[in-house]
């Protein structure tokens, strides 16, 4: 049996400046700095170098709720 590995990047929403998590479906090269659909279907911009832990006060609580 395979084991499903959920890959996830945080993200700034543009107009909030929340954080988010966003699925990545396509290698980390393709969308730093891009913007995606996060988890909870904001618009936000993948940023690499910041790790998605939704704990902070700054995460958006929804994406928190959906994947904790």
């Amino acid at each position: 049996m395979s084991e499903l590995v959920l890959t996830l990047a945080a993200a700034q929403g543009r107009s909030t400046g929340i954080w988010h998590a966003v699925e990545l479906h396509r290698s980390p090269s393709e969308v730093d700095g891009a913007c995606e659909v996060a988890v909870c279907g904001a618009l936000a911009r993948v940023d690499l170098d910041t790790v998605w832990d939704g704990a902070d006060e700054d995460s958006c609580e929804a994406c928190a709720d959906l994947l904790y």
